[in-house]
């Protein structure tokens, strides 16, 4: 097992769904899909972005498209219009996110390399 950040397996994007957050996380390869259905868990989630979401995280899986959809409520101060946040419309919670670290087994490290 090696520690990395998410940025290493996934990248991500987000944006504003009012008062909340939606960050998609899309695996690099197939078999880090499955590894971070099992690992990247709305309560770990959670965890990490305690400083910005204070409501619930909601996770919703695209296996289609190897991807993770997650709502982080309460996160955005009101929403865009109303909240004094500087970002009021959640643009960098994805970055936010994929600085989180994880422990990996060494070959989806490779697989993403390759």
């Amino acid at each position: 097992m090696a520690t990395v950040k998410l940025l290493e397996l996934a990248h991500g994007r987000s944006g504003d769904k009012g008062n909340g957050s939606n960050v998609g996380i899309i695996a690099r390869h197939p078999d880090v899909y499955d590894y971070l259905k099992k690992e990247l868990t709305a309560d770990r989630v959670k965890e990490h972005m305690k400083h910005i979401c204070k409501g619930e995280v909601e996770r919703f899986e695209m296996d289609n498209i190897g991807a993770l959809n997650f709502i982080l409520n309460e996160s955005l101060g009101g929403g865009g219009t109303v909240s004094l946040k500087l970002d009021a419309q959640g643009k960098t919670h994805a970055s936010t996110l994929l600085r989180m670290e994880m422990d990996v087994p060494e070959e989806l490290i490779e697989k993403v390399k390759s």
